[in-house]
């Protein structure tokens, strides 16, 4: 066993093939996944796993650079909205709203895989969108300019800024 890591097989080798901009969708339990999707299946009874728990321990397995979910998150579940702001906070992830159903089209479609939680409650649905570490690829001695959206994401992980949607 690894202590301290994801210990779910299929989970943890979907996790370390992610490459820059690879989606991973992580759902609740009634999200229309695609047949043909790489699906992880983790939800095995109400709630159990919560949407929260699997969310909680990808950000500390990746780094992602955008998270995308309904604005109904935000303007009617506003404690799931800052349960996912906390989550995320110092991530350096942008929140960016959008419908359910383009969750449920354009990014299910897309997604390398899509893990469903056990959670039963609406808009407990979210496109994570990988990215390197900008730290780790810009690095002061590499004498190579990073790129602004680096500069801002290193930013707001340096201030461990708390993402929001605009």
């Amino acid at each position: 066993m690894r202590p301290g890591r994801i210990i779910h097989p299929a989970l943890a080798e979907a996790i370390a093939t992610l490459g820059h901009t690879d989606i991973v969708m992580v759902t609740d339990a009634g999200f229309p996944i695609p047949q043909d999707a790489n699906r992880i299946d983790l939800g095995f009874w109400e709630g159990i796993p919560d949407v929260r728990d699997i969310l909680r321990v990808i950000v500390g397995e990746a780094f992602f650079e955008e998270v995308h979910f309904a604005t109904e998150v935000r303007d009617c579940h506003p404690s799931l909205y800052a349960d996912v702001q906390k989550i995320f906070t110092g991530s350096g992830a942008a929140f960016k709203g959008t419908t359910h159903e383009t969750l449920c089209g354009d990014f299910a479609h897309r997604a390398k895989v899509v893990i469903r939680s056990g959670s039963f409650e609406p808009w407990a649905n979210f496109a994570l969108v990988a990215s390197t570490d900008p730290f780790a690829w810009f690095t002061a001695n590499s004498g190579v300019k990073p790129l602004p959206a680096y500069v801002e994401r290193r930013a707001r992980m340096t201030a461990k800024e708390v993402p929001a949607l605009g």
